[in-house]
């Protein structure tokens, strides 16, 4: 399969670097052109490759969204028609800015981009996970205790491929409902950045 990302910072780098290991090919942009990412190929190596953000969007089939919220306009319409979107993005006001209907409760930093993106099917999914930890605690299945990440979204069928996504990346999957209800796990929420078991998380999500 192929990964595209748009976006390749902290986020975007580790989810690359455990597709590469989890057997699928990557392809990296951000917002100030491959020619800056080359370090990053490179480390990465031969499976990985830098492009636009269209060109990555275009490629990807599955493809991550990992940029600064307030920029979610920014993200290619067209190539991602049809398409599965991973939402990685979390609203910080300090700065992204404000957004009133975010503020209200009226919608969601996912919806956001949902509506933006009218025929992908976008899926909220590794926000509440520091980066360092999204890198080193994946562990096999079945693994006691196994640290588990919240999912939203609004498709049955691309919730499920970013479960098995997930589960190839060491990590149990807590389905939180629609994306509507992704905002039960952002930040400041009770399940925001823990490293919870599936029941736990569940108890947790419930408390958002």
């Amino acid at each position: 399969m192929i990964i595209g990302l748009v976006g390749s910072g902290y986020i975007g780098g580790t989810l690359a670097k455990l597709a590469i290991d989890a057997g699928h090919t990557v392809v990296l942009s951000n917002s100030r052109g491959p020619e800056t990412l080359s370090d990053l190929v490179a480390e990465l190596g031969p499976s990985a490759r830098a492009a636009t953000a269209a060109e990555a969007a275009a490629a990807g089939d599955i493809v991550v969204v990992t940029i600064p919220f307030g920029r979610y306009r920014e993200v290619p319409v067209e190539p991602l028609a049809g398409k599965i979107v991973i939402d990685t993005n979390n609203y910080y006001h300090e700065r992204d800015g404000r957004f009133p209907e975010i503020d209200s409760g009226e919608t969601s930093d996912s919806e956001l981009l949902a509506a933006h993106l009218p025929t992908s099917r976008v899926v909220k999914a590794f926000n509440a996970i520091y980066y360092r930890d999204l890198g080193t605690q994946g562990v096999p299945r079945g693994t006691e205790g196994r640290r588990a990440l919240p999912i939203a979204g609004d498709d049955p069928e691309a919730k499920q491929a970013v479960t098995e996504l997930i589960d190839s990346f060491g990590f149990d999957v807590v389905d939180a409902g629609p994306l509507s209800e992704g905002r039960r796990f952002t930040r400041d929420k009770p399940a925001y950045v823990q490293g919870y078991s599936a029941e736990e998380l569940k108890e947790a999500i419930a408390k958002g």
